[in-house]
């Protein structure tokens, strides 16, 4: 275990997913400040990568900081990061119509694109907590109408207090049904946020490890990005849920706190 952790400690850059990760809810997890203040000290180059669209960066590095972590909103990427510089490159000056929240707007007009409920290039889907049939409706029509369905990520359910509540991949689902369209997902585990997140920090592949608690995203991100992974049981996955997977993480650990214990 001590050569594993060794090699674990060795890595230059840290791409670390949040809910199960560093936080449940609005409880910080055992050993994360411990974690974190290693990785500043130690000048690790370090990312939060989460699925999550809603909230930007400023408003993720606020929550950490009213649970005790000072970071700054540079060392945070999200979907809507990635599905904005996505994209941006795909058509540049684009427009699009979003249902989701502020995080996933604000991503996409920081990209160039401009919000357009007539005939836009791309419908793009994030979670949200406004969802209603006029805007199920809407999306439809304009999906058929030639606009192109991107989802921010594929997750089917989110953690909530007290249990799940639907995310993107099951609240998109009536407007792919509807319109035969398969929507595109950009974030975990497709392997362009991974790549996107390695230019974000500047670091090369092998030099990174990816930290994560689920194991049908985090997990198979990186394995399919060719990056080293350490799935975490401190979120969503038990040692025994590792077996159902036809894959395996390159390490397991108990909680972020391992690596510097």
């Amino acid at each position: 275990m001590d050569k594993e952790l060794d090699y674990i400690r060795s890595k230059k850059a840290f791409i670390s997913d949040m809910d199960g990760v560093i936080y449940h809810g609005n409880l910080l997890l055992p050993g994360v400040l411990e974690f974190v203040n290693w990785l500043q000290e130690n000048n690790k180059e370090f990312l939060f990568l989460t699925n999550s669209s809603e909230r930007s960066p400023r408003e993720l590095a606020l929550k950490l900081q009213r649970l005790g972590l000072d970071i700054d909103p540079s060392h945070f990427y999200t979907s809507a990061l990635a599905t904005a510089t996505f994209l941006k490159q795909q058509c540049p000056g684009g427009s699009a119509y979003v249902i989701g929240e502020p995080g996933l707007v604000n991503a996409l007009y920081e990209a160039g694109f401009s919000m357009n409920d007539y005939n836009p290039d791309y419908v793009v889907f994030g979670e949200t907590h406004s969802l209603n049939f006029e805007k199920i409706q809407l999306a439809v029509k304009l999906v058929l109408k030639g606009a192109k369905l991107i989802g921010t990520n594929s997750d089917i359910t989110g953690p909530i207090e007290g249990g799940i509540a639907p995310a993107c991949r099951a609240l998109i689902s009536p407007i792919e049904m509807a319109t035969g369209k398969n929507a595109y997902f950009v974030g975990k585990p497709n392997p362009l946020i991974m790549r996107h997140a390695l230019k974000t920090i500047g670091c090369d592949l092998d030099d990174a490890i990816i930290i994560g608690d689920r194991m049908d995203t985090d997990i198979v991100a990186g394995i399919e990005s060719e990056m080293d992974t350490v799935l975490v049981l401190s979120g969503v996955t038990s040692r025994e849920g590792v077996e159902k997977y036809p894959y395996r993480p390159k390490f397991i650990l108990n909680g972020v706190g391992d690596i510097v214990t």
